[in-house]
């Protein structure tokens, strides 16, 4: 068996709708055939990479590299052919990766599996990778009049501090969504937050016994829904204390949200009892299903560690 990792070209694109084809097939499908084109790095982006791997000269697999910090690596979209599963595919994607990221200075690198895809989980823990954290998503709904219980300050300091020691960040680890990389977690970071309060919007939660929650929101994204178009505005991370300062973080972001006349709303949440019942207690929907983060340590990285 011949096999070569090379990076990813836009000619690929027929054969990688053809390895996607069954992927998801029940959840709506592959979501990669539908921004491949876009996904694809540019010859000025050097701080991400599109691998594919090639059995016998056929496609076989196809993962992407990011760097979403100085040392802060992400692999996303790993996908392998069924009829190469089991042969070394996705540990020599793994190990380009690796690769890859660590002659970048990278010491950790991180993915995504959604809870219910139980082969990816294996998969990721057979290619080196240890769980780190879980989280969901809560949504309240966009509304322009919403309002809570509790002051609410535009301030990335008053913010920080919250999130330096909330129970959230300990949870998640440190980390939130990337303000770049869709679907990315790494680190929050202070200068972070100063950067989205001048470029987006950043909130504090703020009762008489000071700071007791804060999010802020990252993007505003196209996404497919019932086969129609629809925008929607994501938040990075939804911290707070106690059930007033969960439902004013809830409806700082509907108002938000409204405001920007988006379709929906997104925030993300640590996956605990006490996050998850106080958003679906305040907030209009909750997922119904956790996403677990995982992470491989790079430091002592060697190729071939992997299999």
């Amino acid at each position: 068996m011949s096999l070569e990792i090379r990076r990813a070209t836009h000619d690929d694109y027929e054969a990688v709708v053809e390895l996607t084809s069954d992927v998801w097939a029940d959840r709506g499908g592959d979501y990669i055939p539908r921004i491949y084109h876009d996904w694809l790095e540019d010859d000025d982006e050097p701080h991400r990479k599109t691998l594919l791997a090639e059995v016998d000269g056929e496609v076989a697999g196809l993962v992407q590299a990011v760097m979403l910090s100085s040392d802060e690596a992400w692999f996303q979209g790993m996908r392998v052919a069924p009829e190469h599963r089991r042969v070394g595919v996705s540990e020599r994607l793994n190990d380009a990766c690796f690769a890859w990221a660590r002659e970048r200075d990278a010491t950790v690198g991180r993915i995504i599996v959604f809870s219910w895809n139980v082969a990816a989980l294996g998969a990721a823990r057979a290619g080196g990778y240890e769980p780190v954290t879980e989280f969901r998503w809560a949504y309240p709904g966009p509304d322009p009049d919403a309002t809570g219980p509790l002051e609410v300050v535009s301030d990335p300091s008053v913010a920080w501090r919250y999130w330096t020691d909330s129970d959230a960040r300990t949870r998640l680890r440190g980390l939130a969504l990337d303000p770049d990389e869709s679907w990315a977690l790494r680190e929050l970071t202070r200068r972070d937050l100063e950067r989205l309060a001048a470029e987006t919007a950043v909130f504090a939660v703020v009762g008489d016994r000071g700071v007791s929650g804060m999010t802020y929101r990252v993007r505003t994204v196209e996404r497919e829904v019932d086969g129609e178009t629809e925008t929607w505005a994501e938040y990075g991370v939804g911290a707070w204390d106690d059930l007033e300062s969960a439902r004013t973080l809830c409806a700082v972001v509907s108002r938000d949200a409204g405001e920007l006349a988006v379709d929906g709303a997104r925030m993300l949440l640590p996956e605990t009892a006490a996050s998850v019942t106080d958003a679906a207690y305040v907030c209009e929907t909750v997922s119904e299903e956790a996403d677990f983060v995982l992470e491989v340590d790079l430091t002592g990285y060697t190729a071939g560690r992997t299999s």
